[in-house]
């Protein structure tokens, strides 16, 4: 019998009522539609000949069902793609301790974090000080494994899974040296597969200083989005427009709300430090990669071929599955 990185369990929703009431009417969940699903994908898990390891317990499976609102077929292909995704692509998946000298000093300059209180429905916001990532510094590797340090964290929350998350970002201080973190190729594979992969509910998305000249860089990627989430993303002239959509009381007090931006982060690290063991335990969860063909892994994860790029300096890291010096195209 496999030793599975967690055992299956007994759930028991201990979710608040009105919570509830939002997963029954948006993702049509139910206790028997839960149970009856949590026991099917978890069947799928074990005889899948494909799936080495993984997490069986409940809060795992359902970050999966939820967002695909308990079709369980999807919730299966989206949880191997997820598994594959992390193999394929170590850099960015695996090692996710915020403990790390570059990542906590990216949380600590607030390159991303989410605000501690929730916004009128229930939702968590997360803000993104693009600032706070020096190119020059930082590799792009970097940049993935602080994002996903995040979102791992937060989707380890039932009320987030249910609720899902508005996103807000200052694009001030980017100029054209940020284009060349990712090639264009990369930015289409990392766009698309994320968006297919990673289990989260995206309700709204909102910007401000975004600089004119880089009007083609934004227009390019909105391309690489779906058109549901295009409708969801607002770029504002001014935080007093954003002020409009977004809760003043639970942004930064640096955004016009009330909580200093250091004590939000002092808060969030709190939230990282208790799931950390659980984001180090996913580095056991593994797929049998000879059991896919090279056109399947480039398929389920084509964000992650071979040669992906990385800028620091002169340095060029790794062989396979890692990265080269970067090249713009």
């Amino acid at each position: 019998m496999p030793q599975w990185v967690r055992e299956p369990d007994r759930y028991e929703c201990n979710l608040p009522r009105e919570t509830q009431l939002v997963a029954l009417k948006e993702l049509r969940e139910t206790k028997h539609t839960r149970d009856e699903a949590l026991e099917l994908m978890r069947d799928w898990v074990k005889k899948n000949p494909r799936i080495a390891n993984c997490r069986l317990d409940a809060r795992f499976l359902l970050r999966f069902l939820r967002t695909k609102k308990f079709s369980v077929l999807q919730a299966e292909e989206a949880l191997e793609r997820y598994l594959l995704l992390r193999q394929t692509y170590a850099p960015a998946f695996r090692t996710l301790d915020y403990t790390d000298h570059t990542m906590n000093e990216l949380i600590s300059n607030g390159y991303l974090f989410p605000v501690p209180q929730r916004d009128h429905l229930g939702r968590r916001l997360i803000i993104g000080i693009a600032s706070a990532f020096d190119p020059y510094k930082y590799t792009n590797a970097d940049m993935l494994r602080v994002h996903g340090i995040t979102y791992e964290t937060l989707m380890e929350d039932e009320m987030n899974q249910v609720h899902g998350y508005v996103h807000f970002a200052d694009g001030a201080g980017v100029g054209f040296h940020y284009l060349t973190i990712f090639t264009p190729k990369e930015a289409v594979r990392i766009a698309k597969n994320g968006e297919r992969t990673l289990p989260m509910r995206h309700k709204e998305g909102h910007g401000i200083n975004a600089h004119p000249s880089l009007k083609f860089a934004i227009d390019f990627g909105f391309s690489l989005i779906p058109e549901k989430y295009k409708k969801r993303i607002k770029v504002h002239t001014c935080i007093e427009d954003a002020l409009k959509y977004l809760d003043p009381k639970i942004m930064p007090k640096e955004y016009g709300g009330v909580m200093p931006m250091a004590e939000m982060i002092a808060l969030w690290k709190q939230e990282l430090q208790a799931a950390r063991g659980i984001l180090l335990s996913h580095d056991q969860m593994e797929v049998r990669l000879d059991m896919y063909s090279a056109k399947a892994r480039e398929g389920a994860v084509s964000a992650l071929k071979e040669g992906f790029t990385c800028k620091k300096g002169n340095d060029i890291m790794g062989v396979t599955g890692s990265f080269r010096k970067l090249e713009v195209d």
